[in-house]
């Protein structure tokens, strides 16, 4: 027997959102992954559909068209942007480049449950500080666990599983007390969901701390989850750690083309993404109204703090063709889809009797 590296069998397994439904013979509503649940437009199919005649060829890693509007977006130097497979593999890239054994990687919890994952897998220690009563980041905790041997701290806002937010001045004045020895990544996987004007601008935070990075996605607001495209804006020193990790063409061209055209298309896509707001509005007010335990949100999905019952509501919404994200003895992430499908949802809580 092949046995794993210590450090490595210690890792938990991702455990990917299901899409069937066994025994349920009715429509299935996937609302576990956090998916944009509206298709490509089709001005990103065409330019998926021209890059797909050079596929032959390995794609250009410098990623050229993308770099430039990304770096006019937001006032950086073109060798601001990395680019990865997904926000997912940027965040590992930055993590490996930066920490390792004998170093620690420190997040809220409960956060993003691939954290633990890729900080273990690089060899480091996480450290997870609870979240407050609320379900916010206790930014004032994490202060306190700062250690000489803490490397990198990730703020993610809004925070995925619970949907909150970290205000921009806390963040502000928290970045300010961290050591510039320490890096610390603002991951805006669904900054394009959130509409509170107080919420923290990682932007103008990476122009203002040389130890601050960005971590954005396509794979959320503009719907490309499937060609795994996600980006970091990044200073000079952190751009010379993550081209020493990174994979190599992670980033197809197909994917390329995909997001120039979706920036190119924003106008039509925020027209979605403001459904789907429009949509988590009248969830979270519904689920409020049946007195449901769910966080305001900031981002495409709602959370159910249910903590002890999160199996037995779990096993009501599996009953009725609903896949949800469950976190046994915590809650329940449920994705904002079409309105057939959050319709279905609280039908399905509605029936929930308890038993």
């Amino acid at each position: 027997m092949i046995e794993q590296r210590p450090h490595i069998q210690a890792i938990p397994g991702y455990k990917p959102g299901k899409s069937t439904v066994d025994g349920w013979d009715g429509p299935i509503h996937k609302l576990s992954s956090n998916e944009n649940p509206y298709p490509p437009l089709p001005s990103v199919i065409d330019a998926m559909a021209e890059s797909i005649g050079h596929m032959h060829r390995y794609p250009n890693m410098a990623a050229p068209a993308l770099t430039n509007m990304l770096a006019d977006r937001y006032d950086v130097k073109l060798g601001n942007i990395a680019f990865g497979g997904g926000s997912v593999e940027v965040a590992a890239q930055l993590i490996r480049a930066f920490a390792g054994a004998g170093d620690e990687v420190m997040y809220a919890w409960r956060s993003f449950e691939a954290y633990p994952i890729l900080t273990r897998s690089a060899g480091a220690t996480p450290v997870q500080v609870p979240l407050t009563a609320d379900l916010h980041h206790d930014l004032p905790a994490m202060l306190a666990a700062i250690t000489e041997h803490t490397r990198v701290i990730f703020i993610c806002t809004p925070n995925n599983p619970t949907g909150t937010v970290v205000g921009h001045d806390e963040l502000h004045a928290f970045i300010a007390q961290v050591p510039e020895r320490i890096l610390v990544v603002v991951d805006e996987a669904y900054v394009h969901f959130q509409d509170d004007p107080n919420a923290a601008r990682g932007i103008e935070l990476f122009h203002e701390f040389k130890n601050v990075a960005v971590l954005h996605t396509f794979s959320k607001a503009y719907g490309l989850a499937g060609l795994r495209l996600g980006y970091a804006v990044v200073r000079d020193d952190v751009m010379e750690g993550l081209r020493k990790v990174a994979m190599p063409f992670a980033v197809t061209d197909i994917a390329q083309a995909a997001g120039v055209a979706s920036l190119n298309a924003e106008i039509e896509l925020q027209a979605r993404v403001d459904t789907l707001i429009a949509e988590r509005a009248r969830v979270t007010a519904a689920l409020q109204a049946a007195g449901w335990p769910v966080t305001p949100s900031q981002a495409n999905f709602v959370w159910l703090n249910l903590g002890d019952h999160t199996d037995a509501v779990q096993a009501q919404l599996a009953s009725r063709g609903i896949i949800a994200r469950p976190f046994s003895g915590d809650g329940i992430r449920i994705s904002i889809g079409e309105p057939d499908a959050n319709e279905a949802l609280l039908v399905a809580l509605g029936e929930f009797t308890g038993d």
